[in-house]
């Protein structure tokens, strides 16, 4: 049982509110970011004697960000924009829990040659006072974790 405040800092979970999130070099706000999932698929082979399992290739990378509309140019509309011209331009990920004041990262996700597939416009509703979220979805090549 954690009794000290370091024993708390290092057996307890992190809380995962306080994230920072860096998409190519720039940093910017999320209020979401899921799927950030390392897995393999699996591949069955029937004999004689039965059934064996055993791992596959990788699964595909798919993240997903949202964030708050803002009175500006969208860079996720600009980004996805860019595959209608036969360009695209793949970024590096990287998403951080941080300490309790927000200057350190304690365990790091980096998503390698990430590049969208989807941007979605928020769900319209006149009778309600939430705020307009966007929502990017991304494939990627690989996801790596770091504790720090």
């Amino acid at each position: 049982m954690a009794t000290t405040v370091d024993d708390i800092k290092n057996e307890y979970p992190i809380p995962v509110y306080r994230f920072v999130v860096t998409l190519g070099d720039e940093q910017m706000a999320f209020s979401e970011v899921s799927g950030l999932d390392i897995g393999v698929e699996t591949i069955t082979y029937k004999d004689g004697l039965g059934k064996k399992h055993m791992p596959g290739q990788p699964s595909d990378v798919n993240i997903t960000l949202k964030r708050g509309v803002v009175r500006k140019k969208s860079q996720f509309f600009d980004w996805i924009n860019q595959i209608s011209l036969n360009l695209i331009d793949k970024k590096d990920i990287t998403v951080s829990l941080t300490n309790e004041t927000g200057d350190e990262p304690l365990v790091t996700w980096t998503v390698t040659n990430a590049f969208p597939k989807k941007l979605a416009a928020p769900s319209f509703n006149g009778g309600s006072n939430e705020v307009a979220v966007e929502t990017l979805e991304l494939m990627a090549d690989s996801v790596a974790i770091a504790f720090n």
